[in-house]
């Protein structure tokens, strides 16, 4: 970005649960090393009391709309980077995104909402790369350990047309209000809109127009019996966003994981009976959140689920952690296992860390010229893995 910017980032969205942290983390980590940033959003109140409290009287606070295209363009033409962590974004997103654009400002977000960023790329990819702009979506627990896992993977094997199955080991910690908020308007949006229920049942639907088929399937619906791993698995709630980031990172890099690269996200649950019960065990809150709205079993869920700018307090984010397995199948070879974790949360601890790397890399490092709607691995590679492994908490390691 050659033109000079008052800010080096802007926190969107900041007197929210997630926003907070995002904001918290780079004043505790970076207050001090030459960024210059600022918090924004449209309550100026709310913001003045997550930066008195959280903060420093110090940290410049910008006031917009998420529905007023004035102020967002006075907002992101001061600013080389917004980062977003204001969803649902197909709700509150689009404008941003198309103000980012148009005053040539680098943006990224936590959005998991495939048929929104579909959308997205349909609207402003093109114009994106004209302007020398990165709009990167899916920087937290979705999609950066499995995008980034991947990406790890093949600079560890050079063999392409690899079969990856990933695999969640462990995890602790609660999915956030926002995350919550986002699959119910997935659900309400694929109910009522053909195209909307194409995107998301595509597993390439995020691919560019004419690159959208391959050897991979639809993401798991049921509790089954993997044989290659020994072990029941079950449907995790992030594959569905997880896979398409993952498949859109290999065909923007002009395939550089093969053209006949295979991809797939479950839970593991162990053997024998146990596992299989486990595996179901785990399935129910997916069945309750798939319901159709309004139901029974959707009031339910509504009611003991986090509300959006809800979340864990400090030791409940600390004492979570996840651990993914990558199992990686290639002709003619043993298989190997691969291994992504993280020291917080998924929902909110991991997810604010990486989310504000994501902003610092997009803001201070030299990455390459590739501009458009991007995924995180093909946007920043190398640079936002360092930084992943560093500042942000995650480990990346071959373990057999």
């Amino acid at each position: 970005m050659k033109d000079k910017r008052e800010y080096d980032i802007i926190v969107w969205g900041a007197s929210g649960f997630t926003g907070r942290l995002v904001a918290e983390y780079l004043y505790l980590n970076y207050n001090s090393k030459n960024l210059k940033w600022a918090i924004a959003g449209r309550d100026k109140l709310k913001l003045i009391s997550i930066r008195d409290t959280f903060l420093d009287k110090s940290i410049p606070i910008v006031i917009a709309d998420s529905f007023d295209e004035k102020s967002l363009d006075e907002m992101t033409k001061t600013t080389k980077v917004v980062c977003s962590t204001v969803g649902p974004y197909a709700k509150y997103g689009s404008l941003l995104v198309k103000s980012c654009v148009n005053n040539k400002t680098h943006y990224c977000d936590l959005a998991g909402e495939a048929q929104w960023i579909r959308k997205i790329i349909d609207l402003h990819h093109e114009e994106a790369k004209n302007n020398q702009v990165k709009i990167v979506n899916s920087c937290g627990f979705d999609s950066i350990p499995s995008d980034l896992g991947v990406y790890f993977i093949h600079k560890n094997i050079s063999n392409k047309n690899l079969t990856i199955k990933m695999r969640v080991r462990g995890l602790k910690g609660t999915y956030s209000g926002g995350t919550y908020a986002s699959m119910k308007n997935i659900i309400k949006d694929a109910s009522s809109n053909r195209e909307v229920r194409k995107s998301l049942t595509n597993p390439y639907g995020l691919n560019p127009v004419g690159e959208q088929s391959g050897l991979d399937k639809r993401d798991l619906a049921s509790v089954v019996y993997d044989t290659k791993i020994k072990s029941w698995i079950s449907p995790f709630l992030m594959a569905g966003i997880n896979t398409k980031i993952v498949r859109r990172s290999n065909a923007l890099s002009n395939y550089q994981y093969g053209k006949d690269f295979k991809y797939d996200e479950a839970v593991m649950t162990g053997r024998g009976l146990k596992g299989r019960l486990n595996g179901i065990i785990f399935s129910i809150p997916l069945i309750f959140l798939a319901a159709k709205p309004g139901s029974l079993f959707n009031k339910i869920f509504n009611f003991f689920s986090p509300k959006p700018g809800e979340g864990p307090n400090k030791k409940e984010r600390e004492s979570g952690y996840f651990n993914l397995r990558f199992f990686v199948f290639q002709e003619n070879s043993d298989t190997s296992i691969f291994k992504v974790t993280g020291d917080r949360d998924p929902g909110y601890g991991s997810t604010s860390k990486m989310l504000a790397e994501s902003a610092i890399c997009l803001a201070k490092d030299n990455l390459d010229n590739k501009f458009g709607v991007l995924t995180p691995s093909y946007a920043m590679g190398d640079h936002i893995l360092d930084r992943l492994i560093s500042k942000a908490g995650l480990s990346f390691s071959k373990i057999k």
